[in-house]
């Protein structure tokens, strides 16, 4: 790729999308620009499993604007995905025809497993280089995903159909936080992701990393509260766990580091991240900076024949 080339991913999650904007600057990759917006499909599934014309045009209001941010662009080298929530829509193709219009470029659908796999890509590319064998947890809104890797080499990958949404509205339907309720939101995720028992708990690992979403979010909590910034710990959690109860509800939840957009689907990716650390034998979670929309630009890179190399800052040296 030459110098100045300018490359974007457009990740379209159940909870929030993203656009990532950068530029290729003596074969490195460098962010320039960032925008971030909780559009919150995840909720907008009715029981037939179609979006909801809200949530439709919620997302093509946000594609809408990051189209304008992609005018100019060559579309080669923009790599936009939709995950969990357009995988489970019955009515996907509908609204797919009008995100490719309203973002200018064309919207792909990927796989569970694609998803952990790109996952994975990004947040490799953006941790120091090391032989030591890595897990990968990504805590979305409708889904989790599970890889183990190497290097940039992921050994064993997998998708499951829990995530803070989906569990927030099954068990905190009211934004009530109840002990009892805690207790059958963990319960039921230990159940749905027991099968990774045996692939995923140590020893298959020596160290644990956690992208984006919730893990981004309880780190920030923890931080505020004055717990180490780089990572989450068992204890972590059981002091935000017990600060969620004294709170009772989300109306009286004030937790510095908390953002907004985060409070209605707090309770659940909580108890998720909690049966995560029981279900895998972990005590430290790391916060990985990486995440889906790296490896989408990983994958961008790669099909140009570009020796994948992403920097950790932005060219203003604000940290990715």
């Amino acid at each position: 790729m030459l110098d100045g080339t300018r490359l974007a991913a457009v990740d379209l999650g159940s909870n929030s999308f993203r656009l990532e904007i950068g530029r290729i600057d003596r074969g490195q990759y460098f962010r320039t620009d960032y925008l971030k917006e909780t559009v919150r499909q995840g909720n907008g599934l009715d029981d037939n499993r179609n979006l909801s014309a809200e949530a439709m045009q919620r997302g093509l209001d946000c594609l809408a604007r990051f189209g304008g941010h992609l005018a100019g662009f060559n579309p080669a080298l923009v790599n936009a995905v939709a995950t969990q929530t357009l995988r489970d829509a019955r009515n996907r193709n509908q609204f797919l025809a009008l995100a490719n219009q309203a973002l200018g470029f064309p919207v792909r659908v990927i796989s569970g497993r694609d998803e952990a796999r790109l996952t994975f890509q990004g947040v490799a590319h953006l941790l120091a280089s090391s032989g030591e064998r890595r897990l990968v947890v990504d805590i979305g809104g409708r889904s989790t995903e599970f890889v183990l890797g190497q290097g940039f080499e992921a050994t064993a990958l997998d998708s499951f159909q829990v995530g803070s949404i989906v569990w927030s509205q099954l068990y905190f339907p009211q934004g009530q936080f109840t002990q009892a309720a805690f207790d059958a939101a963990e319960l039921a995720a230990r159940a749905m992701l027991d099968v990774a028992t045996l692939s995923y708990r140590k020893p298959s690992w020596e160290a644990a990393y956690g992208s984006a979403g919730t893990v981004a979010a309880v780190s920030e909590v923890l931080a505020a509260a004055g717990w180490p910034s780089s990572h989450v710990s068992r204890n972590g959690l059981d002091w935000l766990l017990q600060a969620l109860l004294q709170a009772k509800d989300i109306d009286h939840l004030a937790l510095p580091g908390i953002q907004a957009a985060r409070r209605p689907v707090i309770g659940g990716g909580l108890a998720i991240l909690r049966a995560v650390f029981d279900v895998l034998g972990i005590d430290q979670l790391h916060h990985a900076s990486g995440g889906l929309r790296h490896g989408l630009i990983c994958e961008l890179m790669d099909a140009a024949g570009e020796e994948v190399n992403l920097s950790p800052v932005s060219v203003n040296g604000t940290l990715l």
